[in-house]
């Protein structure tokens, strides 16, 4: 038997780029710590305590990450001890991060390692001449970057990590990584809402197109990250003949993303399902939605996906608001706040405060709508319109302003990773 002979270079697959395209389809500081414990744990016990509380669970998390940094420290020991360069160390302390982001089995710490790291991991990057022993980590931890730049939404920093992504898979001969460099920079683009060069870096990914395993999983990712532009068209679009063909077109490159998909993925299914629910929700039809989030939200919460459960509940509470079912509405919206504060993820945390603060507004509760809307704008990390205009509605004391809720966040997952359009429509 002739032994088998080693792939060129540019066909290897990397373990790492297969499993971040999963991780991110799923997708998302302890400054904000005692505040977010305090929101959470208020709502269910009222203030008294409740700032004293807040700091028993900062305190906890301290401990916690301080425990994980000396483990972490004895282990770089251990694996320099063994001749592992730095790069290869934190490749693989930022991929078992990135698998905690967004999760139950540490989450919040994820996040806050993140945080604490990030400058590390660029430095590490900007310092490294990848070559073919060192690419793959590397991709790696722009893998992870990623992941976390979706979640707390920075698509700068994420145009700049497809651009060294893109330089180094050259220097390096990896077409597969230069493939998915562009489709990394067609989300930041997106992100930034250039959908016109969001499009053309699809074109260039496919164009390069690398065979291999990697290639389904990359093209799956490029038809969920065409359903997210089309989409994101649909917003910008009046009602009308243009907006109904861009949302049935995200329907059509989710079916086709969905057929594409290499193997069994738990993730990828379940952010699918979240943007086909998403798709149904632009056509009204709230009952279409739930029956792609109800098994979203079995899946996620199975799987210990505690992002992938708040963004079902999410979505769940816009149906239901759509069914003209406020209590439901408000019990979803405010179990999911809970869930996206416990993982810290701040921008699905503003968006329940906001539903549940436009709720209040609609219900003529403007004290009340004031304290969740000013919460909610104390977590977005960029400017919302629709926000705006609900908190000048509640500080005037006067009626409802004739605006629309923000469209249903897609899931993009760490592309992904919110509330229907008209809102108000649904009371009147």
């Amino acid at each position: 038997m002739s032994e088998e002979q080693p792939k060129p270079a540019e066909e290897r697959e990397e373990p790492s780029l297969i499993q971040d395209v999963g991780l991110t389809i799923s997708a998302v500081s302890i400054a904000l710590l005692t505040d977010l414990s305090s929101q959470l744990l208020s709502q269910s016990f009222g203030k008294t305590g409740v700032q004293w509380a807040g700091y028993s669970v900062a305190l906890l998390l301290v401990v916690t990450i301080v425990i994980r940094l000396r483990a972490r420290a004895k282990r770089i020991r251990r694996r320099r001890q063994l001749g592992m360069s730095d790069l290869h160390v934190a490749a693989e302390e930022a991929e078992q991060w990135m698998v905690a982001l967004g999760s139950n089995a540490g989450g919040m710490a994820a996040a806050e390692w993140f945080t604490l790291q990030e400058d590390r991991l660029w430095e590490l990057l900007a310092n490294e001449k990848p070559h073919n022993d060192s690419i793959d980590d590397y991709a790696r931890i722009c893998d992870a970057l990623e992941a976390w730049y979706v979640r707390r939404p920075h698509p700068e920093a994420l145009l700049q990590l497809s651009e060294l992504l893109s330089a180094a898979a050259e220097a390096a001969g990896r077409r597969s990584l230069s493939e998915l460099a562009a489709a990394r920079a067609a989300t930041a683009y997106r992100m930034l809402g250039d959908l016109d060069a969001a499009n053309a870096r699809l074109s260039v990914s496919d164009n390069i197109g690398a065979n291999g395993r990697t290639a389904f999983a990359l093209k799956m990712r490029r038809q969920v990250e065409r359903a997210l532009v089309n989409l994101a068209i649909a917003d910008r679009a009046p009602a009308g003949n243009d907006r109904d063909e861009a949302v049935l077109n995200a329907r059509d490159r989710l079916d086709e993303a969905r057929l594409r998909r290499p193997g069994p993925d738990l993730a990828a299914d379940v952010a699918i399902s979240i943007n086909l629910a998403v798709v149904h929700l632009y056509q009204h039809d709230s009952e279409g939605a739930l029956e792609h989030l109800r098994p979203a939200h079995a899946h996620a919460t199975a799987a210990g996906d505690v992002s992938g459960e708040a963004h079902a509940l999410e979505l769940i509470g816009v149906a239901a608001w759509m069914q003209r079912n406020r209590n439901e509405a408000v019990g979803r919206w405010e179990h999911a706040a809970h869930l996206y504060a416990e993982i810290d993820e701040r921008e699905g945390h503003a968006r329940c405060l906001q539903h549940l603060g436009s709720a209040e507004v609609a219900e003529g509760n403007l004290e009340s709508a004031l304290v969740l809307l000013e919460q909610s704008r104390q977590l977005r990390t960029s400017e919302s319109e629709l926000l705006t205009k609900y908190l000048d509605a509640a500080r005037r004391t006067s009626e409802l302003p004739a605006v629309d809720e923000d469209p249903p966040h897609r899931k993009a997952g760490t592309w992904l990773k919110r509330a229907f359009r008209r809102f108000v429509g649904g009371l009147e």
